[in-house]
């Protein structure tokens, strides 16, 4: 049910869910939203499960919802009630390494999840717009000669965590042909930056980081395999393409996101040296980096760099900030969060 006392009247604002509001992109996307003033935000939370330090600036701003997504009549309800007019889906299990030890979970949440609105939607005759934000990790076994990605290249998914989002992006389609439901469909390459969880790469590495310089661990830093290579986005430009995609993209089609400058592609073991560069670690080369066998993936994905040319030409959307700060801005909210024993 809604909290009634968060409801304020707001004449001539669109009316704007927000799924996974509390996590990474989520939290970002309400940033931007709240910032640009047109809208009305309704943010989805569990009572047991939510955290929300990702949002404690913004809760009071946030009309709430309790909501479990892999619930059917809980979805069914809340849309009934708030009847919005845009909806982005953003709740998904999103971590891949655990997703070869759930991935009935990982189905239930990504897949089942996504059904519950589409259903819901059709059942309301909705015409809302229902944004599925999809992955890079969808295209998975890439060779050389087929880089850069767009959207024609094709998927070879090699874990349980990229099928899930093939399950959501087709079954979007599926109802947007079969029932003409407002589908945009998007996969967003790897994007990165402040409020991203510590078992994801560069997070990983930035919070280890953070410990050393503060003394609060010994000068190794723990690792995966390194040698994958990606083209990044800052998180603030990446919610950016997603509101760009709500406005203006054509329901149906699909639509790669992610950076295009040179600057922007690394490994992940180039990234991890220059977050030790700009690190205040004093002694630098007493450094060292050790891969953790329960890091490794039973497959990796050695190169995911997309094409975004079809989604730049409609939206004329592109990245404003350089990749160095990506590595800024994660290193200091991590320098943060162990400065206050948050972790």
């Amino acid at each position: 049910m809604i909290e009634k006392k968060e409801l304020k009247e707001q004449d001539k604002k669109d009316k704007v869910l927000i799924t996974g509001i509390t996590g990474f992109a989520g939290s970002h996307l309400a940033d931007l939203l709240l910032s640009m003033g047109n809208s009305e935000i309704y943010g989805l939370k569990q009572w047991n499960l939510t955290r929300m330090r990702n949002t404690h600036h913004i809760a009071h701003k946030i009309n709430w919802v309790e909501c479990d997504i892999t619930d059917p009549i809980s979805v069914r309800n809340i849309m009934k009630e708030i009847n919005p007019d845009k909806i982005y889906h953003l709740a998904a299990e999103s971590a891949v390494a655990p997703s070869w030890e759930h991935p009935t979970h990982y189905m239930k949440v990504n897949y089942d999840g996504t059904v519950n609105f589409l259903d819901a939607m059709k059942e309301m005759g909705s015409k809302a717009r229902f944004l599925i934000p999809g992955s890079g990790e969808e295209y998975g076994e890439i060779m050389e000669d087929e880089l850069p990605i767009d959207e024609k290249t094709i998927l070879r998914p090699v874990n349980p965590y990229s099928v899930t989002k093939i399950a959501q992006d087709l079954i979007g389609y599926v109802y947007f042909r079969s029932y003409g439901l407002n589908i945009i469909r998007t996969r967003a390459f790897n994007h990165e930056g402040p409020r991203r969880d510590n078992f994801f790469g560069i997070s990983s590495y930035a919070y280890q980081v953070a410990k050393i310089e503060q003394g609060k661990q010994e000068s190794i830093i723990k690792v995966g395999n390194t040698d994958d290579k990606r083209n990044f986005t800052h998180i603030e430009d990446l919610v950016k393409a997603y509101y760009q995609a709500m406005e203006k993209c054509n329901p149906g089609e699909l639509y790669v996101i992610g950076s295009e400058d040179e600057s922007h592609v690394h490994t992940f073991r180039e990234v991890l040296h220059k977050l030790i560069d700009i690190s205040k670690i004093k002694d630098k080369d007493s450094v060292k980096i050790v891969t953790e066998p329960k890091y490794v993936r039973p497959t990796n994905v050695p190169r995911l760099i997309g094409n975004a040319q079809k989604f730049r030409e409609l939206t004329g959307w592109k990245p404003e900030i350089p990749f160095n700060q990506i590595l800024e801005d994660t290193l200091d909210y991590w320098r943060d969060f162990v400065k206050r024993d948050l972790y």
